[in-house]
């Protein structure tokens, strides 16, 4: 249902109760900023969303008689996650108290009340439905579990995404691999020259949140590689495989085994893409992987500028220039290159980040952009980062709007898309129920 007003902000109890709290309109934040949202930015919440009440946080509001931003003391803050293939707009608005403690690795939209519906201030970036919750049955997951674990009982990665990605973290990727359908996960390194704030496998002992996931701890072998990935590139419908997986470190590390699995996978079949996540830190790597039979790259970001992206990642012997230079290798062999880019409003959508975009994308030839969600406590991102600041921002809605109209050729969307959808119709040949 289209909304017509504002809707109204949420408070849970402490004990996972959640109100609605009607003297309060619901706000969002850019930033450090909490800001009203304009109506026709909220939709529905998506299903696979969540709600998370967010402790030790007192959720902002504009006074529904005043006008004025207040606080709401009836309870905590409330946040939602939205699921994939959605990109919010604005983060939840609220003020921290102190020693509250560090949120884990989600998402925190801004979410609200209005005609017996959740709503978020976010946008479908991605028709794709390979991730959609309605398009996973539990049962045929571990009846492929069952079948694969069975075809290569010494295959340790089908292990690995059987009982650890599949089965305990129920990774979307990895259950598509074992109904026999689109991407398939290939995690390959148990090491990374990163340091990410926000890594998702590894924290420091010191660091107060814990990873999402446990990470890969054996360097797999290419024929492991090569075993279970040639007859998902053989069978699946739009089928894609992809080194580079949240359970793992950094693929270019494993670029030797990679370069040899590519070249042996492609004696044995010429379907299907072969694409790579990774951090972009080794271009010459990169190229090498092109040689070989790559298809297709996406560089993850939080940022299009050096002194965002350095702080963030602290990586080991390399630079934000290398990532650049990662990108027009691919472009130049007629790959296709996209970024895996973190929203953070306020940060993405600053006027000095919109400027440094627009540059990337000429300079590199960049052909798509994920629109990610970025999993992390927004206070404890600005500050792991340094910024005070944010400075001028114009709106992530605006941002998609500019970047769409300077150029035309660029897609939008948030999964890697198979050779079908980069060769034909982008806006059909994909996943559909």
């Amino acid at each position: 249902m289209t909304l017509t007003a504002s809707p109204y902000l949420l408070y849970s109890d402490g004990n996972g109760n959640i109100f609605e709290d009607t003297s309060l309109y619901a706000v969002g934040r850019s930033g450090w900023d909490a800001l009203p949202v304009p109506v026709e930015d909220w939709i529905e919440l998506p299903d696979g969303g969540s709600l998370y009440e967010l402790p030790e946080r007192i959720g902002i509001g504009i006074d529904v008689i005043t006008g004025e931003l207040r606080l709401c003391e009836k309870g905590w803050a409330v946040a939602a996650f939205i699921p994939p293939a959605h990109t919010g707009f604005y983060i939840a608005a609220y003020e921290t108290k102190p020693g509250a403690p560090t949120l884990p690795l989600f998402c925190y939209t801004a979410v609200a009340w209005q005609n017996d519906q959740f709503y978020v201030p976010a946008v479908r970036i991605e028709q794709d439905i390979r991730q959609e919750c309605a398009g996973f049955d539990a049962d045929k997951v571990k009846l492929g579990v069952e079948h694969l674990t069975k075809a290569y009982p010494h295959n340790r990665l089908v292990n690995h995404l059987a009982n650890n990605c599949a089965l305990t973290y129920h990774c979307p990727a990895a259950r598509n691999y074992f109904i026999g359908r689109w991407e398939c996960p290939v995690p390959a390194s148990p090491a990374c020259n990163a340091n990410c704030v926000g890594c998702i496998s590894l924290q420091p002992d010191e660091e107060t949140i814990v990873s999402t996931q446990d990470r890969l701890q054996f360097k797999p072998t290419v024929e492991e590689i090569v075993e279970f990935t040639v007859p998902h590139l053989e069978t699946a419908p739009y089928p894609l495989i992809s080194f580079g997986q949240g359970c793992e470190g950094e693929p270019l590390l494993m670029w030797e085994t990679l370069e040899k699995a590519i070249i042996e996978i492609r004696k044995h079949t010429s379907k299907g893409s072969i694409n790579i996540n990774t951090n972009g830190s080794k271009p010459d790597a990169v190229k090498r992987l092109c040689e070989a039979g790559l298809n297709s790259i996406r560089v993850s970001t939080n940022s299009a500028r050096s002194e965002v992206y350095m702080p963030y990642y602290r990586p080991n012997n390399y630079q934000f220039e290398d990532i650049v230079e990662s990108l027009k290798v691919v472009n130049s062999f007629g790959g296709w290159p996209s970024i895996n880019y973190f929203v953070f409003p306020g940060m993405t959508d600053s006027i000095a980040e919109y400027e440094a975009l627009r540059k990337l994308i000429r300079e590199t030839g960049l052909k798509m952009i994920q629109w990610r969600n970025f999993n992390i406590d927004p206070d404890w991102y600005l500050g792991k980062i340094g910024v005070t600041e944010t400075g001028e921002f114009m709106g992530v809605k605006q941002l998609m709007d500019l970047i769409r109209e300077e150029f035309p050729h660029l897609k939008y969307g948030y999964y890697n898309p198979p050779m079908e959808r980069i060769k034909g119709k982008y806006e059909v040949d994909f996943a559909h129920f």
